[in-house]
């Protein structure tokens, strides 16, 4: 092409942009993805992510690549991402997903993945004790993760039975809540409910169904569930999720290694952080994230990157399947919980 031809054709991109109004550049702007921690040498994919209330990030590993009776894994990062301590978790499995805080009692509360439980520990040394037992669900238990209402009931998500669960602040023997074909999946990956919460107002909760990719809204009526319904689609591999100030949903998409955000219409305001390649072993930004929750003063995301290929559970290779072969160690990343304007004054 000559100079004067490229010359037109710029002029021509020029002319469409500024005739339609467009700003490229600025449709979604991604912002930095920090590297807030890198785990030890020899540690498994983190899946479970707490902040505490001293500030500290709180991990559980999901130990897809730990050897069999390995203990589960707790790893404490302060605010600045330097570990503080690391400790195995007694009479645990190696399989750990979701971990919270519970709001009144302050427990950390980890579910056991492989047992089908959730348990009580002290996240200074790892002792536990059984918080959470179920009846025996029709095709095993999928614990995933878990949420708290306002007087303290604990909902955990049941990705292989389309079950959400409730036990009251205190533990014990479930019941299920809530049981739905839109909370199963037949999909890939092969996680029906997966991350939950309540919006402000304790009448809505919602929960990602990860094989789906989509979010599903159950309405409450006097703490009573209603039917579910799909509120959004296309969130690919919709994982944990958690909801602002502002009652907007933060979702990871583990397959598209973003993080999507939704206003209480599920309308997309925002995209953040990207995926920017394996550097000496390290996933640079976000690679399969699973679980996000806010800094004490909201200005910041933890996610983890849970890293997972796919084709060790026997499933056809994903996208990122390659890249996760490619990570010998596994890390927690850091985003600002901003969210970006659009372009020429969009809403």
């Amino acid at each position: 092409m000559t100079i004067r031809a490229c010359a037109v054709a710029l002029a021509g991109v020029g002319f469409f942009v500024s005739a339609f109004n467009l700003s490229p550049a600025r449709a979604w702007d991604r912002g930095d993805v920090d590297l807030f921690a890198v785990l030890p040498a020899g540690a498994a994919g983190p899946e479970g992510l707490a902040v505490g209330p001293d500030g500290n990030v709180y991990v559980t590993t999901f130990g897809f690549n730990a050897p069999a009776g390995t203990p589960g894994k707790l790893y404490v990062f302060s605010p600045n991402g330097n570990l503080v301590r690391q400790v195995n978790i007694t009479n645990s499995t190696s399989s750990l997903l979701g971990i919270g805080f519970h709001p009144t009692t302050h427990a950390l509360l980890v579910i056991d993945f492989g047992a089908g439980t959730v348990l009580r520990v002290d996240p200074h040394n790892g002792t536990s004790s059984v918080f959470m037992t179920l009846n025996s669900p029709p095709n095993g238990p999928g614990l995933n993760a878990m949420t708290f209402d306002k007087s303290g009931n604990v909902y955990v998500s049941d990705s292989f039975n389309g079950i959400i669960w409730k036990v009251g602040p205190g533990g014990g023997l479930a019941t299920a809540w809530v049981t739905n074909p839109l909370l199963s999946t037949t999909g890939v990956p092969p996680f029906g409910a997966n991350g939950l919460g309540f919006n402000r107002a304790g009448n809505t909760l919602f929960v990602a169904n990860t094989g789906n990719d989509t979010i599903v809204k159950i309405p409450l009526s006097n703490g009573n569930p209603g039917t579910p319904e799909v509120f959004v689609n296309s969130i690919n591999g919709a994982d944990g999720l958690v909801l602002d100030s502002r009652d907007n949903i933060w979702v990871c998409a583990n397959q598209a290694d973003e993080i999507v955000v939704l206003d209480p219409t599920g309308k997309a305001i925002a995209k953040l952080g990207d995926f920017d390649g394996v550097k000496n072993g390290v996933a640079q930004g976000l690679l399969f994230p699973a679980s996000p929750d806010f800094s004490r003063d909201g200005d910041y995301l933890y996610v983890s990157n849970l890293t997972l290929d796919l084709r060790l559970f026997g499933l056809v290779q994903s996208v990122d399947s390659q890249w996760t072969a490619q990570a010998q160690r596994y890390t927690i990343s850091r985003i600002r919980a901003k969210i970006p304007p659009l372009g020429h004054g969009q809403h």
